[in-house]
């Protein structure tokens, strides 16, 4: 069983420095180090909290790369959560669970003309290895039962559901289009069924 393991007050955010809290746990079901960030004491609260799965993309959130959205809906998300509150779990599950090497050599597949599930599936890999058995793990030590989650992907829906997670809302986030991903969003659109909202 999953539980808290510290927790620990900082500020986070890239346009402005937002109070939160960060927490890392104890009894998840891998080795990987998970952690929630908690906005306005959001797993405190009698309601249900906004909560968003993000999985880590070193080159979108770090570096900002053309060729995702992840680092502007990190951003966007953290946004959202400063002003009302939420529960931010950040996945370590690079590349769609392929890792970080293995993203690279997609990447230079999509730079060859395929799209970024050919480019995993030409690796021998399939279109989604993220697990978020742990995300629910997580938020069952957090006491949180009920949510309201922040995504565009269907998998991550479903995937709360069968943890037994109630999900009572669900919000997206906006595709940032920009130079260089558009080919990116549309196969998550049109082959992934990512229910995208265009800004």
């Amino acid at each position: 069983m999953a539980n808290v393991r510290a927790r620990v007050a900082f500020k986070v955010g890239k346009k402005s420095h937002i109070p939160a809290e960060l927490l890392s746990f104890n009894g998840l079901a891998t080795d990987k180090e998970h952690v929630a960030i908690i906005f306005k004491e959001a797993d405190k609260s009698d309601q249900a909290p906004l909560v968003r799965m993000h999985s880590e993309c070193l080159t979108g959130d770090v570096f900002h790369s053309s060729r995702c959205d992840c680092g502007e809906q990190l951003d966007e998300t953290i946004e959202r959560m400063g002003e009302h509150g939420g529960i931010l779990l950040y996945l370590r599950q690079e590349g769609r669970g392929i890792g970080l090497y293995n993203k690279i050599d997609a990447y230079k597949l999509q730079s060859q003309g395929m799209n970024t599930y050919e480019a995993n599936n030409h690796l021998g890999f399939g279109d989604d290895l993220r697990d978020f058995t742990e995300a629910a793990q997580m938020l069952q030590a957090l006491s949180v039962d009920n949510v309201r989650l922040i995504t565009n992907n269907p998998k991550k829906i479903r995937e709360l559901q069968e943890h037994g997670i109630e999900i009572d809302e669900v919000l997206g986030t906006l595709a940032h289009v920009k130079d260089g991903n558009e080919h990116y969003l549309k196969a998550k659109a049109s082959h992934g069924k990512h229910r995208l909202k265009f800004d």
